[in-house]
């Protein structure tokens, strides 16, 4: 089987692999979960400001991530395919990410642009070619459901890192000892600088550990051109399923992780727990990804992401209902509860949907001959980035029209107070809804893609 493609990975192949992720959430999910909140509270820029730019840089991203898709699968850099792109764009990544949490242009709108511009471009670079990585790796469905849960535990302990350890370490380095104050400013860089280099570690490591198989070859290579982007969304429908389903997922995990640190601060009124409060969106990786192949196993693809994307909604119905009732308002506990309950549903739904993504490279081999990893990771970045821009603008619009103070570093009025409410909770569960209805839609079941990879296998050997 591994002559055919069907390659089996040792585990420290599957940890370097998974080390990629782990890696690159370091970097960017503490952009993701802190960089508006350093902006608004920090650095000083208006959240409609804010907003908007974020907006357009992900605009940038829609024209940028289709170029770095074609470009990584026509040319083949003697490092390697995709794996070269984690040394090429870790590098100017890591000092890019550092330059967004430098306030040595407080509240200079161009300043922001530029180094959250540079940064995005930069992630994408790597992104792309890591998410075609794990698919030139094997073709095996169990191998890449293994990969993925290893990737997924490990990009948890990345976001774990983040969202519990940036408010403690940036607490512990700021002279007063906050984290929303422009005294707090040499905190946040120090924060970031020691999370970025940690992460370019990582990169280096995942380079040295993949080791890639299944890839096209030049002739193929040849002939790829931007054009077959627009195509392959045209001819794989699995692949429209999918783009769609991350869509809703990054809109619904942008939104809820870049309100998280408001609502602690203003709704619940301990910023003193915001590190655990952060931490529980990430701690029940460690409980339940290990447990995916078995949950698959049992559970089928479709049903899998129907209950656990039900139990993300049930999590944020009861934080809302925590948040609504007096009697609940000061039990902390029952808040962590709701927090661990949605983010259990959360973490294996979206964790799982990486899985998807090789199958859909193999649908488009099997229709059209091609196996352009590249260009659908870069559909897909599209299409996860088109989420991360509702996720990125929703948050700083809403608070612009609930009136939010980001000088007040204690209160805010009942509006506003509702307003992150809506982030946090109503918003996330009205995308999950739709997430459901969209991955109802998928038709790649286990037996249906062993055969489609068999049927591919059979034709190379020809």
């Amino acid at each position: 089987m591994e002559n055919n493609g069907f390659y089996k990975l040792n585990w420290l192949q599957r940890i370097g692999f998974g080390s990629g992720d782990l890696a690159q959430n370091l970097i960017y999910q503490t952009i993701c979960m802190y960089l508006l909140f350093f902006y608004t509270n920090v650095y000083g820029l208006d959240p409609k400001v804010a907003a908007f730019m974020f907006l357009i840089v992900r605009l940038v991203d829609v024209a940028w991530d289709p170029l770095v898709g074609t470009f990584v699968d026509r040319v083949t850099p003697s490092l390697g395919k995709y794996r070269s792109y984690l040394v090429f764009g870790g590098i100017p990544l890591t000092g890019f990410a550092i330059l967004c949490f430098w306030n040595g242009f407080h509240g200079s709108v161009a300043y922001a642009y530029v180094t959250y511009v540079g940064m995005s471009m930069c992630y994408t670079l790597i992104n792309v070619p890591y998410g075609a990585l794990n698919a030139s790796l094997t073709r095996d469905t169990g191998e890449i459901t293994i990969l993925t849960s290893v990737r997924m535990f490990m990009a948890n302990c990345g976001g774990l890192a983040v969202a519990s350890g940036i408010p403690i370490l940036v607490a512990y380095l700021s002279p007063d000892g906050q984290t929303n104050t422009a005294a707090s400013a040499s905190a946040w860089f120090t924060t970031m600088t020691i999370y970025a280099v940690v992460g370019l570690a990582l990169l280096l490591f995942c380079f040295s550990q993949c080791k890639e198989r299944v890839v096209m070859d030049s002739a193929e290579a040849d002939n790829v051109k931007l054009s077959d982007l627009f195509m392959e969304f045209v001819r794989n429908r699995p692949l429209r399923v999918i783009a769609f389903f991350f869509i809703t997922a990054f809109a619904m995990m942008s939104v809820g992780n870049s309100a998280g640190s408001y609502y602690m601060v203003y709704n619940v009124h301990a910023p003193e727990y915001m590190a655990l409060f952060m931490g529980l969106g990430s701690a029940p990786a460690f409980i339940f990804m290990p447990l995916v192949p078995l949950i698959k196993r049992k559970l089928g693809k479709k049903n899998m992401f129907y209950v656990f994307l039900s139990i993300a909604i049930l999590g944020m119905g009861i934080l809302y209902a925590v948040s609504m009732i007096d009697a609940f308002k000061t039990q902390i506990w029952l808040v962590m509860v709701a927090q661990f309950i949605k983010s259990t549903g959360v973490i294996v739904a979206t964790g799982y949907m990486w899985a998807l993504v090789p199958e859909v490279i193999s649908y488009g081999e099997w229709k059209s001959g091609k196996r352009i990893s590249g260009i659908v990771n870069a559909l897909t970045g599209i299409f996860f980035k088109a989420g991360m821009a509702l996720g990125g603008v929703v948050p700083g619009l809403v608070l612009a029209y609930v009136g939010f103070d980001g000088e007040n570093p204690t209160a805010q009025t009942p509006f506003a107070e509702q307003g992150i409410l809506w982030l946090v909770c109503v918003i996330p569960a009205a995308l999950l809804v739709l997430a459901m209805l969209i991955i109802s839609r998928y038709e790649l079941e286990d037996d249906v893609i062993d055969k489609i990879n068999a049927e591919v296998e059979a034709r190379h050997r020809k």
